[in-house]
């Protein structure tokens, strides 16, 4: 039986879920919130270490402002809300991606909340915000270059935005879409792939449990027979 210690998800579908309820987009994006809690709580329930979240990518800048705005002041609103909620529960709070574009009250929030969560150690959650998955990795060889360090896989891992964290066992994918979206481009590399249909709001602890069971009982080689 394979164990789980990470799960990635790309949580895709928020806009095209609220726009379906004949509302907004962005109505979608707030109702996206009650899976990320489901997920959450069944991942500390099945002591799963790491859960990575795909929150709002280098691309996603592409957007109109409004809808950005409301996606970064929902996340602002969840982290202030959850604070206690996270140190209660042990759950550490990591960032993946590039802080330099987010506003002053949201680079405090996050260091905050990454301070005040950093010894716990019963879950993980890594949210990926302006995250690419090719900056990522020209960044980490970028400095590589410029520290003059020899160029192995180890040390490429070593200057990751993931250091320390193990590659993902199970990435998911919501939102009927079979892509990676420039996502974790190197930590994938052996990933078990799930592709759901439902698009993100839809998503219940229901079929997450139902991924971690199938994935149990996968037959993994990684290249042997």
């Amino acid at each position: 039986m394979n164990p789980v210690k990470h799960v990635a998800i790309i949580m895709d579908g928020n806009g095209r879920w609220g726009l379906q309820q004949k509302n907004s987009r962005n109505f979608g994006h707030r109702a996206g919130l009650k899976p990320v809690e489901a997920v959450i709580n069944e991942s500390l329930k099945a002591k799963i270490q790491h859960l990575t979240l795909f929150t709002f990518s280098t691309e996603n800048w592409k957007r109109p402002k409004k809808e950005i705005s409301f996606l970064f002041n929902l996340l602002e609103k969840f982290l202030v809300l959850k604070l206690d909620d996270l140190i209660r529960n042990g759950i550490k709070l990591k960032i993946l991606g590039d802080k330099k574009l987010f506003s002053k009250k949201l680079r405090e929030i996050i260091r905050k909340t990454e301070q005040k969560t950093s010894k716990n150690n019963k879950l993980q959650i890594n949210l990926a915000l302006n995250y690419g998955a090719k900056n990522e990795i020209v960044n980490a060889i970028r400095i590589i270059v410029k520290n003059k360090y020899k160029l192995t896989l180890k040390n490429i891992e070593n200057n990751l935005y993931t250091k320390g964290i193990p590659d993902p066992d199970i990435l998911i994918r919501t939102g009927n879409t079979r892509r990676l979206s420039n996502f974790l481009l190197w930590q994938l590399a052996y990933t078990e792939i799930f592709f759901e249909k439902k698009l993100w709001p839809d998503f219940s602890a229901k079929d997450f449990k139902k991924i971690l069971y199938k994935f149990k009982d996968l037959k993994r080689n990684f290249g042997a027979i």
